[in-house]
């Protein structure tokens, strides 16, 4: 299958990239670069042996993401391609709808002119907002009590793809949502590497490993949960992209959500003491006042993955910290 991997050189479009070029599907990337580096490309190459071919391509710029289009016949998009972070979505409000659900209807206007019409789409868990039960599953009502415009973005886009598919009986679209995605590929080649100050718990978790950040903050340890802190569901990215692969080659007519995660939360100090004992050092850390919206715990509920998709975690967050070490230990200056 010949698919358009949308935010193909980030975090997660990376790892999907390789495991869809592993199961013997032909991969093109389109990215802006505005949160990764192009030198991924060769990194992919070198972990498959094969470079995929790169356009350097905004989703905003429906011109340019139609001559790509033109140029290729695609069977399908896998849809990674957009701003994540939290906090700066509260701030820039305007430029997370434009990028994200902007960039989204005009990339499924392309897929719909060029008869297009298998799509995976990277969703969140931010689209379930507050709920009562910690423990999400993908009946629950979205879109209700959402902290950000980031995840209001996701919920919003997921709404556009069902009233596509609801309007054309042969698309086929897959909506995703995932939790807290870890860990890197086991060969140290590619990982979490965000352009900035990153945005979620490991990312800090390995600059402070490093020294470019003297110390971690842990956002409050008064929550009710059993050592006070936050409690997550962390995912390793290899599982997760295997899930994005497992879901495009399974996918049918109409639309299908799931959630990928791995069940069970982890909270911020067994994050932090796990990261101690595998790395052999003593993880600084400071806990500091509550950020506005932090809920307490939640994690998913796979099972529906699991059942209809034949999917689940093989690897676990210890797993994930040994690979992000060796990503760290590969990748020094």
């Amino acid at each position: 299958m010949k698919i358009l991997i949308t935010g193909g050189t980030g975090y997660i479009g990376s790892h999907a990239a390789v495991e869809l070029i592993t199961a013997g599907h032909e991969v093109e990337i389109l990215d802006n670069l505005c949160n990764s580096k192009r030198d991924v490309l060769g990194k992919i190459e070198e972990i498959t042996g094969v470079e995929p071919k790169f356009y350097d391509v905004d989703l905003r710029d429906a011109e340019a993401l139609e001559r790509v289009f033109e140029e290729s016949d695609f069977e399908a998009v896998m849809h990674f391609a957009g701003l994540k972070a939290v906090g700066e979505s509260v701030e820039k409000p305007l430029e997370y709808y434009e990028n994200n659900v902007g960039g989204t209807i005009n990339l499924l206007e392309c897929m719909e002119a060029y008869a297009v019409k298998k799509l995976v789409f990277s969703s969140s868990a931010t689209v379930y907002g507050v709920q009562e039960s910690p423990e999400y599953t993908e009946e629950m009502v979205t879109g209700l009590k959402i902290s950000s415009p980031y995840g209001r973005t996701k919920a919003m886009i997921e709404e556009i793809i069902q009233d596509v598919a609801q309007s054309d009986p042969e698309f086929e679209a897959t909506i995703l949502r995932y939790f807290n995605p870890i860990g890197n590929h086991s060969s140290g080649l590619i990982g979490e590497d965000p352009n900035g100050t990153p945005n979620n718990l490991m990312p800090f978790i390995t600059k402070v490993a490093t020294g470019e950040i003297p110390v971690l903050a842990v956002f409050g340890n008064d929550f009710a949960t059993s050592d006070g802190t936050c409690i997550r569901d962390y995912i390793h990215v290899v599982d997760l992209a295997k899930g994005h692969v497992i879901a495009m080659e399974q996918s049918t007519p109409g639309v299908k959500i799931y959630n990928l995660g791995s069940g069970k939360g982890t909270s911020v100090m067994e994050m932090v003491k796990l990261f101690s004992r595998v790395s052999g050092k003593n993880l600084p850390y400071k806990v500091v006042e509550r950020r506005a919206g932090d809920l307490a715990e939640f994690y998913a509920n796979p099972s529906k993955a699991e059942r209809e998709l034949g999917w689940k975690v093989e690897l676990t967050v210890e797993d994930a910290m040994r690979d992000t070490l060796k990503y760290l230990q590969e990748n020094e200056q």
